[in-house]
Order: C-alpha cells, then sequence, then structure tokens
C-alpha cells in the first residue's frame, strides 16, 4: 500500500511540472538557504515564466524536498514582489523512512541587484505509517540569482 501511495505521487508531481513546462521562456535560476523549523540548501529551477519548481535539502532531519509553485504578482504592487501558492513531496531519511505532501505558500521579493529574500509556510501531510499533519513548518529564505534571463511577468 505505502508502495502504491508513494508512486501515484511521484508520478502526479511529474505530470504536474511536464505539463506546464514552457521552453520559450526560460527565468532565472537561484540558490540559497532557508532558516526556520529545519535549516536547508534552497534552489528555484524556473519551467517557464511563472511556474518553478523549488527543491531543499534538509538537514536537521535529512530529507529532500521538490515543491512545484505558481507565481503571482499583486495587480500595481512593488516590481519585485511575488507571492506563491506550491505542492510537493518530501522525503526524510534517518531510523524511519518517512513520506509527506507538503504545501508550499511564500512570499518573496527579488532586488534589482542578484539577491532574493522570502518567508514561506510548508504545512505537510505524512503518508507513510499514519498521516498526521504538521502545520508548524516557518521559514525564512535568501537566495542569490544566476543569470538574468526572462523577468518574471505579470499575467495580462
Amino acid at each position: 500500500m505505502k508502495t502504491k501511495r508513494f508512486t501515484f505521487i511521484t508520478v502526479l508531481t511529474l505530470l504536474m511540472a511536464v505539463a506546464s513546462f514552457d521552453s520559450r521562456a526560460q527565468a532565472n535560476w537561484e540558490v540559497g538557504m532557508r532558516f526556520g523549523d529545519n535549516i536547508s540548501i534552497d534552489a528555484t529551477v524556473p519551467l517557464g515564466l511563472r511556474p518553478r519548481l523549488q527543491a531543499d535539502v534538509y538537514f536537521s532531519r535529512f530529507g529532500i524536498g521538490t515543491y512545484f509553485d505558481w507565481m503571482f504578482t499583486l495587480t500595481d504592487g512593488p516590481k519585485g514582489l511575488k507571492f506563491y501558492p506550491g505542492v510537493g513531496p518530501e522525503f526524510w531519511f534517518g531510523y524511519d523512512f518517512d513520506v509527506d505532501i507538503a504545501g508550499n505558500f511564500g512570499v518573496e521579493y527579488a532586488f534589482d541587484f542578484p539577491l532574493t529574500i522570502g518567508f514561506d509556510w510548508r504545512p505537510a501531510f505524512r503518508v507513510t505509517d499514519a498521516f498526521q499533519f504538521n502545520a508548524a513548518r516557518w521559514g525564512f529564505m535568501a537566495r542569490f540569482r544566476f543569470g538574468e534571463g526572462v523577468k518574471f511577468q505579470k499575467a495580462d
């Protein structure tokens, strides 16, 4: 049963990423750190003008998380301010192996120089053993932007 859930979650995440891939517009790759409930290396990989893949390698309890985020701006808001909802799997290693399905809700600001800072919330449901919910997962991040690519744009 656990293997079926894991396979379903993995296939669903991959299908969402492939379905929204837009090869004609690439934005910036970013790499930095996330501080909060669990310290991690935080990276973003653009999949088009709006969707992106956000990946984290956690250290306090070793784990890997990948989140598919949809990027938005506020109407008439500051140029570098974005917010995003997202979802994705998390894999936790150690004495027990655990799989979570996590939300990723955040706001970030990209400065004119290659630095992005942000704040996010990652509530998660554990799907191994029992369905446990963990809502106390907040973090602050700072990432360095590589290249300048296509700038994030508002929907027309």
